[in-house]
């Protein structure tokens, strides 16, 4: 297998919102919030229309770009056996992703995210995790972790107790490590973790501006790059409409954006971009192939609503 994701497995509910909703559920705009109560959850979505329900989840969406693209791939992420984790799992076999996890009844349901997408096309998250917050290291197997090139994780998986353990032993047992620092609020969360995993795990690391400026308290982007410099490992990193870079040692290229796209939502930009860019580096293409790959798998996620193509 060529890449192996473990991540949330999460259905994502794609709901159209104006800038009040965002401000009354003193949300912050471009972030994730985890809300941990479901009667929270199901009351704020009791008030909102659905336009769209689809399997998601950050390191699930970028799996199925790289299986649209003609990889070999697979997905470890816990669901519970109700509705939602049925639909969850016939999603990834559509898209030929090997799910590499037996669903059974668990206490909590399947894990649910609301995308909240303003006029702006700007996406808001709220995400009642439920089953996928708990995944154990019994649910990781060892021999399938080897038998990958290379593992991919997300940012959001990171947590104390159960997941964090999963997470380890994932990262023992791979042949390369490759991760999404995920969110901003997630990073600041983490940050002591994440900056071990960065500087002595991970053989590539992909994060957004904001993301890798808070990781480690930058001034600027250029004590970014300087500091991904030093590390000799492989970042890579998202600007919105600055384009993308790779750094690598003293190797660093940029590419731009596209212009003139007619963006109706962001959701799994950073995800499409990801399975790009993983594309190209398990498939022998330079730097800047790789980075335009992502750029052109990006491009096309933002011109619909949804984070799968």
């Amino acid at each position: 297998m060529k890449i192996l994701g473990i991540g949330n497995a999460i259905v994502d509910v794609i709901c159209k919102v104006d800038e009040s909703f965002i401000n009354q559920n003193k949300l912050s705009k471009g972030t994730m919030k985890l809300i941990f109560d479901e009667k929270e959850f199901k009351s704020m979505l009791s008030n909102l229309k659905i336009e769209k329900t689809i399997s998601g989840g950050s390191v699930a969406n970028s799996i199925v770009g790289l299986s649209q693209l003609g990889n070999k791939v697979g997905f470890i992420g816990k669901v519970s056996d109700d509705d939602l984790g049925t639909k969850y799992e016939e999603g990834l076999k559509t898209e030929n992703v090997e799910y590499l996890y037996s669903k059974k009844k668990e206490e909590l349901p399947t894990g649910t995210c609301l995308i909240l997408v303003t006029p702006d096309s700007e996406r808001t998250m709220c995400t009642f995790l439920g089953t996928a917050g708990k995944i154990n290291e019994n649910d990781v197997d060892k021999d399938i972790i080897r038998k990958s090139e290379m593992i991919f994780l997300e940012g959001y998986l990171w947590d104390e107790g159960e997941p964090k353990k999963a997470f380890e032993k994932a990262i023992n047992n791979a042949n390369r490590v490759a991760m999404s620092l995920s969110d901003q609020f997630c990073v600041d969360r983490h940050k002591p973790h994440f900056l071990n995993l960065v500087k002595n795990k991970l053989d590539i690391t992909f994060a957004n501006e904001q993301e890798m400026i808070s990781l480690i308290d930058a001034k600027n982007f250029k004590d970014v790059i300087d500091f991904a410099k030093s590390l000799k490992k492989l970042i890579i990193i998202t600007r919105g409409d600055k384009g993308a870079i790779s750094i690598n040692g003293d190797q660093v290229v940029e590419n731009d954006v596209e212009k003139n796209l007619n963006i109706k939502d962001l959701t799994g930009a950073g995800d499409l971009f990801a399975s790009g860019y993983l594309h190209g580096f398990i498939n022998g293409l330079d730097t800047l192939d790789c980075l335009n790959k992502g750029k052109e798998m990006s491009s096309k996620i933002i011109q619909q609503i949804g984070a799968r193509l």
